[in-house]
């Protein structure tokens, strides 16, 4: 039944954006006004668009604490599975993909760079740390190509380390390698934006070309907030809205505003790592940096500024320490266990935790209502790494588990096992027909995966 809300409401375009000073805008989430007064179900859904994320995880894990043992649905979660009880209808484990592509094939040592560079791209990228470095095209650009008309900006490339693209990283690889998932084509790789703060001027028009670092802090001291500067707009466009409307806006700018809060606190810290300072707006805690990246996408995906993201929760071979949960060492050489069940235990605390920020994510996606769901529903958010163990640096039995996208057709809630070294590419070829962009062929894919719709 169509309410009287709806029947008298006035419609507002899916690009309706709050407008203030200066280059500010702010998209809006998906408002029911944005649907025609009688649409029908489905009318409502396809007014609602799908997307597509990446987070990865470097250094491999834990698999004996990351692999149900049981097969289908009912399946006990492991202990780095944990932290999703309270989202694990959302959540598919898939075990037994495989990257042939990141293994050597008779390049010799490199695992780390190859693993980040064939993960999102199927291909084996060319061992080389000058100008010529080659890899292909990454799933998520496929993507951003097939979606970029309907959203202002094409994709979102966020990471928490800084790399860098040019020099050897990894045993006669470049940095563009290690330090980079998306790849708009064979030849350019797209590194992300470590800086939560760059992030949120880039969503809502804040930025100043050309401005320096000291600049930057004196503007962002007498700046007003981003919703300050729209309040106007937003007060005319409350008074159109009916009751749920007006709830789901609030919610969202209240949203937008504990973002605003956050990276203001970040930058009254600046922290220095080692001998490189970082650049204002990130966090002192780890934590707290990527909990902002993890809300910065969903609300990039609620303002349907962007509908495919992917980020780095840390670059491959990062060698960060976790002091805040008691794990001083450095990651990568941890994950270089040789079995010491000291070293297996700090590893699988790290598994834990990387887990934890994921899963408050997707708690996240879930509570915001969309359409006749929610954002996560209409997401398809995929989690893993391209290394199973980092003692063995293998690309088989990849740590790699699907959430949401209950709207494109998947069945959540079970654990997948398929033959050994299934390509990790059928399940990008999956994902592409499934999201409206079929191919016949991606990286080396050898077919589709059924199992995961149920037909």
């Amino acid at each position: 039944m169509t309410s009287t809300s709806a029947i008298t409401r006035k419609r507002l375009s899916r690009r309706t954006l709050l407008r203030g000073l200066g280059a500010t805008a702010l998209g809006l989430p998906f408002l029911e006004a944005m649907t025609p007064a009688f649409a029908t179900k489905h009318e409502v859904a396809a007014s609602s668009p799908l997307r597509l994320a990446f987070a990865y995880v470097p250094n491999g894990v834990t698999m004996d604490q990351w692999t149900p043992a049981e097969i289908g649905r009912g399946f006990e979660l492991t202990r780095i599975l944990q932290p999703l009880a309270s989202v694990r209808e959302n959540v598919t484990v898939l075990s037994g993909l495989a990257q042939h592509n990141a293994k050597a094939l008779g390049d010799g040592p490199g695992d780390h760079a190859r693993a980040a560079a064939a993960f999102l791209t199927g291909v084996h990228p060319r061992k080389t740390d000058g100008a010529n470095i080659q890899n292909g095209v990454s799933i998520d650009q496929v993507l951003a190509r097939q979606w970029e008309s309907h959203t202002r900006f094409a994709s979102l490339e966020l990471g928490t380390e800084y790399g860098g693209v040019v020099g050897n990283c990894d045993s006669g690889y470049s940095c563009a390698y290690t330090n980079s998932l998306a790849w708009h084509n064979e030849t350019t790789p797209l590194p992300p934006e470590i800086n939560p703060r760059l992030v949120f001027e880039r969503l809502f028009g804040a930025s100043r070309n050309g401005e320096t670092p000291a600049e930057a802090r004196q503007r962002q001291r007498f700046q007003r907030s981003v919703l300050d500067n729209v309040q106007e707009d937003t007060a005319r466009l409350m008074r159109d809205l009916g009751p749920t409307d007006r709830r789901k806006l609030d919610e969202y700018l209240y949203a937008v505003r504990d973002v605003e809060k956050r990276l203001a606190r970040a930058a009254e810290h600046p922290v220095v790592e080692v001998d490189m300072p970082k650049p204002s707006g990130i966090p002192a805690r780890f934590s707290d940096h990527l909990s902002l990246m993890y809300d910065l996408m969903a609300i990039a995906f609620q303002t349907d500024s962007t509908r495919v993201a992917t980020l780095m929760v840390g670059r491959e071979g990062s060698s960060r320490t976790y002091r805040e949960i008691g794990v001083p060492d450095a990651h990568h050489p941890l994950s270089h266990h040789q079995k010491n069940p000291e070293k297996i235990e700090k590893i699988t605390q790290i598994n834990t935790f990387h887990m934890s920020l994921f899963a408050k994510f997707l708690e996240k996606m879930r509570s915001v209502p969309e359409g006749d769901g929610n954002l996560l529903e209409r997401s398809v958010v995929v989690y893993g790494s391209c290394i199973g163990d980092g003692n063995r640096h293998n690309h088989d039995e990849l740590p790699v588990l699907l959430a949401g996208g209950q709207a494109a057709g998947f069945r959540d809630n079970q654990h997948l096992r398929f033959p050994k070294d299934t390509p990790m590419t059928n399940l990008y070829l999956t994902l592409l027909e499934k999201l409206g962009a079929p191919i016949e062929q991606f990286g080396d894919s050898t077919g589709r995966i059924q199992e995961l719709s149920g037909l």
